[in-house]
């Protein structure tokens, strides 16, 4: 069966079409700059990487080039054979603990939830509509990113505010990378033989985000109500004092909107460092002595240490922690300043099996207290996997 797993921004759109349920890829690619001058593709098939320049004007051209490269390419010979579409969806809000078929009320739903996530349910909506057009036969499938986050308990989930405000405006802890959790609690499940383990993942990269897992199951996660809390990231700044906001939009003479923009867009990484969002310009920049990259690694590298220590605690004995996302997966230097400063708990590094990037692989030695490893995530088979599920064989 062949299924597709989409994953639409604003301006671009990715895939991934699989042979299911062998987990095959067929065909891989990400459109870019739609909407924007200059756009383009980029298609891997056969391992071979093609990128073209096209025009773009909206998610419906993105979605018609990419069925006219399917059937060039003999991926398949009518749409009849796209059974079904699973589209990653930011937002579900508190209604959606698990995936689910769309329908006109999911699609008024997600509608609705873009109120929780301005930038991401309009752009998942617009890859929704476009494929329902052109591939009306296909059923397609939502797979919500906040989904694997909604059986934590009330004490996680609720912040100290006016309960009110949780029962008429739904602010509450949300979590955010649930689809990348997920994938990494499945598989730490089969590797250790046990269907309830506790578990800390840690998705790191230019967003980020760690959870802790009990019992095979969310207990707590480092986003919240936005993807603008807990850890330092690229541009997002994490944890904050909100008294901070009303402070610099007085002092700075700055409107509410300018103050939250810096905090998303020009905080974390950027922030601390002036010169760039991106971990390996910071690793560059630590090598040449810059004492603003250095700084900046050590906010990134103390804030994961503290999410993963504090839920050590909370779930009392550990199975395994692990690593994933574009840091996780590759910067062997950080992987190493966090797990030397969990020391105390009895972690210790072999650091010669750390010095890998991109493959799974234990990196924590035969007598430390917990095992630790480096998880390479896989957001799109999530994403099949669960369209396969629901729509049948």
């Amino acid at each position: 069966m062949k299924l597709l797993s989409v994953n639409a921004g604003s301006s671009s759109l990715k895939f991934q079409m699989y042979e299911m349920p062998e987990e095959k890829v067929l065909i891989s690619g990400v459109f870019e700059r739609i909407g924007l001058n200059d756009s383009l593709y980029t298609i891997k098939i056969n391992g071979e990487k093609i990128k073209k320049q096209a025009n773009l004007k909206n998610h419906k051209d993105a979605v018609r080039i990419l069925i006219e490269e399917l059937l060039t390419n003999n991926i398949i010979k009518s749409l009849d054979e796209i059974k079904g579409i699973g589209h990653r969806v930011v937002h579900g809000g508190d209604k959606y603990s698990s995936s689910i078929i769309i329908n006109e009320d999911v699609i008024k739903t997600i509608e609705d939830l873009s109120t929780l996530a301005p930038l991401h349910n309009p752009a998942n909506l617009m890859g929704i509509l476009a494929f329902k057009e052109q591939v009306p036969n296909a059923i397609a499938v939502a797979v919500f990113d906040t989904a694997f986050h909604q059986t934590m308990p009330r004490e996680s989930y609720l912040y100290a505010l006016p309960y009110e405000w949780y029962t008429h405006y739904g602010v509450r802890r949300y979590g955010f990378h649930g689809i990348s959790h997920d994938y990494l609690t499945q598989t730490l499940k089969e590797v250790l033989k046990n269907d309830k383990p506790n578990l800390i993942t840690c998705h790191l990269g230019n967003g980020g985000s760690i959870s802790a897992i009990k019992e095979g199951l969310c207990y707590d996660t480092s986003l919240g109500f936005s993807p603008n809390a807990g850890l330092v990231m690229g541009t997002r700044c994490g944890d904050i004092d909100s008294a901070i906001i009303p402070y610099i939009m007085n002092k700075a003479d700055m409107s509410l909107e300018d103050v939250m923009s810096d905090l998303s867009k020009k905080s974390g990484y950027l922030g601390i460092s002036g010169i760039s969002s991106d971990s390996r310009d910071i690793e560059d920049g630590i090598k040449n002595g810059n004492d603003r990259c250095i700084l900046a690694q050590h906010l990134f590298i103390k804030r994961a240490i503290e999410y993963i220590a504090k839920y050590y605690v909370l779930l009392g004995n550990v199975d395994a922690i692990c690593f994933a996302g574009g840091i996780g997966e590759n910067s062997i230097e950080t992987r190493m300043a966090i797990l030397k400063g969990l020391k105390c708990l009895g972690i210790k590094l072999d650091e010669q099996a750390n010095n890998v990037r991109g493959e799974f692989k234990l990196i924590s030695t035969k007598d430390s207290k917990v095992p630790c490893y480096v998880v390479p995530t896989d957001e799109e088979v999530m994403i099949a996997r669960d369209t396969y599920k629901l729509i049948g064989q």
